[in-house]
Protein backbone atom coordinates (compact mmCIF):
# COMPACT_ATOMS: atom_id res chain seq x y z
CA UNK A 1 0.00 0.00 0.00
CA UNK A 2 1.23 3.57 -0.81
CA UNK A 3 -0.41 6.39 1.70
CA UNK A 4 -0.04 9.74 -0.03
CA UNK A 5 0.18 12.07 3.27
CA UNK A 6 1.08 15.47 4.95
CA UNK A 7 2.53 15.22 7.92
CA UNK A 8 -0.04 17.65 10.05
CA UNK A 9 -3.12 16.53 7.84
CA UNK A 10 -5.51 15.45 10.60
CA UNK A 11 -7.43 13.60 8.04
CA UNK A 12 -3.71 11.39 7.46
CA UNK A 13 -3.24 11.37 11.12
CA UNK A 14 -6.03 9.09 11.47
CA UNK A 15 -4.80 6.99 8.47
CA UNK A 16 -1.56 6.14 10.21
CA UNK A 17 -3.04 5.67 13.14
CA UNK A 18 -5.18 3.21 11.89
CA UNK A 19 -2.59 1.43 9.80
CA UNK A 20 -0.43 0.97 12.73
CA UNK A 21 -3.08 -0.66 15.18
CA UNK A 22 -3.63 -2.88 12.19
CA UNK A 23 -0.43 -3.90 11.98
CA UNK A 24 -0.20 -2.89 7.81
CA UNK A 25 3.26 -2.24 6.15
CA UNK A 26 2.40 0.89 3.93
CA UNK A 27 4.76 3.20 2.08
CA UNK A 28 4.69 7.09 3.00
CA UNK A 29 4.22 9.46 0.29
CA UNK A 30 5.32 12.95 1.09
CA UNK A 31 2.80 15.49 -0.49
CA UNK A 32 3.01 18.81 0.85
CA UNK A 33 0.09 21.01 1.32
CA UNK A 34 2.20 24.25 1.63
CA UNK A 35 4.21 23.71 -1.37
CA UNK A 36 0.92 23.24 -3.29
CA UNK A 37 2.05 19.58 -4.74
CA UNK A 38 -1.46 18.35 -3.99
CA UNK A 39 -2.94 21.13 -6.90
CA UNK A 40 -0.77 19.79 -9.25
CA UNK A 41 -1.99 18.27 -12.26
CA UNK A 42 0.01 14.81 -11.44
CA UNK A 43 -1.83 14.32 -7.80
CA UNK A 44 -5.18 15.63 -9.31
CA UNK A 45 -4.97 12.58 -11.64
CA UNK A 46 -4.69 10.58 -8.61
CA UNK A 47 -7.28 11.75 -6.60
CA UNK A 48 -9.37 14.60 -8.69
CA UNK A 49 -9.91 16.49 -4.87
CA UNK A 50 -7.03 17.58 -4.52
CA UNK A 51 -6.73 16.68 -0.46
CA UNK A 52 -4.99 14.16 1.28
CA UNK A 53 -4.89 10.93 2.62
CA UNK A 54 -5.02 8.95 -0.87
CA UNK A 55 -4.58 5.21 -0.18
CA UNK A 56 -2.86 3.29 -3.31
CA UNK A 57 -4.14 -0.30 -3.13
CA UNK A 58 -3.03 -3.17 -5.29
CA UNK A 59 -3.83 -6.47 -3.42
CA UNK A 60 -4.61 -9.61 -5.09
CA UNK A 61 -7.56 -10.21 -2.67
CA UNK A 62 -9.21 -6.64 -2.41
CA UNK A 63 -8.55 -5.18 -5.80
CA UNK A 64 -6.42 -2.10 -7.28
CA UNK A 65 -7.15 1.68 -6.83
CA UNK A 66 -6.97 4.43 -4.96
CA UNK A 67 -9.43 5.28 -1.89
CA UNK A 68 -9.61 9.04 -0.59
CA UNK A 69 -11.15 10.18 2.34
CA UNK A 70 -10.26 8.80 5.17
CA UNK A 71 -12.94 7.45 6.98
CA UNK A 72 -13.44 5.55 3.86
CA UNK A 73 -9.78 4.35 3.99
CA UNK A 74 -10.15 3.54 7.99
CA UNK A 75 -13.24 1.59 7.63
CA UNK A 76 -11.76 -0.12 4.66
CA UNK A 77 -8.79 -1.33 6.92
CA UNK A 78 -11.57 -2.87 9.34
CA UNK A 79 -13.05 -4.53 6.79
CA UNK A 80 -9.76 -6.30 5.49
CA UNK A 81 -8.04 -6.52 8.32
CA UNK A 82 -10.64 -7.45 11.12
CA UNK A 83 -8.17 -7.76 14.88
CA UNK A 84 -7.70 -5.32 16.10
CA UNK A 85 -11.35 -4.20 15.23
CA UNK A 86 -11.66 -0.50 15.42
CA UNK A 87 -16.06 -0.90 15.38
CA UNK A 88 -18.07 -2.67 18.10
CA UNK A 89 -19.58 -5.32 18.01
CA UNK A 90 -23.60 -4.59 18.21
CA UNK A 91 -25.36 -2.20 15.34
CA UNK A 92 -25.69 0.37 18.14
CA UNK A 93 -22.60 0.54 19.68
CA UNK A 94 -21.51 1.01 15.84
CA UNK A 95 -23.97 3.54 14.96
CA UNK A 96 -22.39 5.66 18.59
CA UNK A 97 -18.63 5.33 17.77
CA UNK A 98 -19.13 6.79 13.94
CA UNK A 99 -21.33 9.69 15.77
CA UNK A 100 -18.51 11.03 17.38
CA UNK A 101 -15.97 10.05 15.06
CA UNK A 102 -18.15 11.98 12.32
CA UNK A 103 -18.54 14.67 15.27
CA UNK A 104 -14.86 15.02 15.14
CA UNK A 105 -14.52 14.69 10.98
CA UNK A 106 -17.19 16.50 9.53
CA UNK A 107 -18.04 19.23 12.18
CA UNK A 108 -15.09 20.14 13.36
CA UNK A 109 -11.87 19.62 11.36
CA UNK A 110 -13.55 21.45 8.15
CA UNK A 111 -13.93 24.26 9.46
CA UNK A 112 -10.15 24.56 10.91
CA UNK A 113 -8.26 23.20 7.82
CA UNK A 114 -5.90 24.76 6.32
CA UNK A 115 -7.29 25.62 3.45
CA UNK A 116 -9.82 27.22 5.08
CA UNK A 117 -7.16 29.14 7.00
CA UNK A 118 -5.72 30.24 4.07
CA UNK A 119 -8.82 31.53 2.70
CA UNK A 120 -8.95 33.29 5.76
CA UNK A 121 -6.51 35.27 6.38
CA UNK A 122 -5.51 35.52 2.10
CA UNK A 123 -8.66 36.38 0.18
CA UNK A 124 -10.47 37.81 3.10
CA UNK A 125 -7.76 39.43 4.87
CA UNK A 126 -8.43 38.52 8.37
CA UNK A 127 -4.99 39.02 10.75
CA UNK A 128 -2.98 36.18 12.59
CA UNK A 129 -5.29 36.93 15.83
CA UNK A 130 -8.49 36.40 14.11
CA UNK A 131 -7.59 33.69 12.46
CA UNK A 132 -6.51 32.01 16.24
CA UNK A 133 -9.68 33.25 17.96
CA UNK A 134 -11.79 31.42 14.65
CA UNK A 135 -9.90 28.28 15.12
CA UNK A 136 -10.46 28.50 19.41
CA UNK A 137 -13.95 29.34 18.60
CA UNK A 138 -14.78 26.23 16.64
CA UNK A 139 -12.98 23.88 18.70
CA UNK A 140 -14.86 24.73 21.91
CA UNK A 141 -17.77 24.13 20.04
CA UNK A 142 -16.86 20.72 19.48
CA UNK A 143 -15.21 19.54 22.14
CA UNK A 144 -17.61 20.53 24.68
CA UNK A 145 -19.87 18.62 23.71
CA UNK A 146 -17.51 15.35 23.33
CA UNK A 147 -16.03 16.17 26.82
CA UNK A 148 -19.87 15.95 28.18
CA UNK A 149 -21.02 12.55 26.06
CA UNK A 150 -17.67 10.90 26.78
CA UNK A 151 -17.75 12.15 30.53
CA UNK A 152 -20.51 9.63 30.90
CA UNK A 153 -17.96 6.67 31.19
CA UNK A 154 -14.42 6.43 32.71
CA UNK A 155 -12.86 3.50 30.05
CA UNK A 156 -9.24 4.45 29.01
CA UNK A 157 -10.22 5.30 25.57
CA UNK A 158 -13.64 6.61 24.06
CA UNK A 159 -15.49 4.13 23.93
CA UNK A 160 -13.83 0.95 25.69
CA UNK A 161 -10.71 -0.66 26.83
CA UNK A 162 -9.18 -0.96 23.39
CA UNK A 163 -8.98 2.31 20.83
CA UNK A 164 -11.16 2.32 17.81
CA UNK A 165 -12.17 4.98 15.06
CA UNK A 166 -13.65 7.47 17.95
CA UNK A 167 -10.03 7.89 18.84
CA UNK A 168 -8.56 7.55 16.00
CA UNK A 169 -10.11 10.94 15.07
CA UNK A 170 -9.80 12.32 18.40
CA UNK A 171 -6.40 12.48 18.58
CA UNK A 172 -5.42 14.51 16.15
CA UNK A 173 -7.84 17.12 16.82
CA UNK A 174 -6.37 17.21 20.42
CA UNK A 175 -3.09 17.61 18.77
CA UNK A 176 -4.20 20.68 16.70
CA UNK A 177 -5.60 22.19 20.13
CA UNK A 178 -2.72 21.62 21.24
CA UNK A 179 -0.61 23.41 18.81
CA UNK A 180 -3.16 26.22 18.82
CA UNK A 181 -2.59 26.66 22.57
CA UNK A 182 -5.90 25.94 23.33
CA UNK A 183 -6.91 25.75 27.02
CA UNK A 184 -7.29 21.69 27.47
CA UNK A 185 -8.51 22.55 31.37
CA UNK A 186 -12.35 22.36 30.35
CA UNK A 187 -11.73 18.78 28.72
CA UNK A 188 -10.46 16.45 31.57
CA UNK A 189 -11.84 13.52 30.37
CA UNK A 190 -10.82 14.50 26.54
CA UNK A 191 -7.27 14.74 28.06
CA UNK A 192 -6.98 11.60 29.67
CA UNK A 193 -7.85 9.87 26.48
CA UNK A 194 -5.26 11.67 24.39
CA UNK A 195 -2.94 10.54 27.26
CA UNK A 196 -3.95 6.57 27.11
CA UNK A 197 -3.81 6.98 23.52
CA UNK A 198 -0.42 8.17 23.25
CA UNK A 199 0.73 5.72 25.60
CA UNK A 200 0.64 3.38 22.37
CA UNK A 201 3.56 2.54 20.22
CA UNK A 202 1.00 2.85 17.03
CA UNK A 203 -0.04 6.19 18.00
CA UNK A 204 3.41 7.65 18.46
CA UNK A 205 4.45 6.28 15.54
CA UNK A 206 1.77 8.12 13.72
CA UNK A 207 2.62 11.31 15.47
CA UNK A 208 3.67 14.28 12.86
CA UNK A 209 6.68 14.95 14.93
CA UNK A 210 7.52 11.21 13.80
CA UNK A 211 7.42 11.42 10.45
Amino acid sequence: MKLYDYVRSSAAYRVRIALNLKGVVYEAIPISLLDGIHQGDSYRALNPTGLVPSLAIDDQGSGKGIIGQSLAIIEYLDECYPEPALLPATPLERARVRALALQVACDMHPLNNLRVLKYLTGELGISEAQKTAWYHHWLKQGLAPLEQQLSASDTPFCCGDTPGLADICLIPQLYNAHRFKLDMNPYPRLVAIDRACNRLEAFQRAHPDQQ
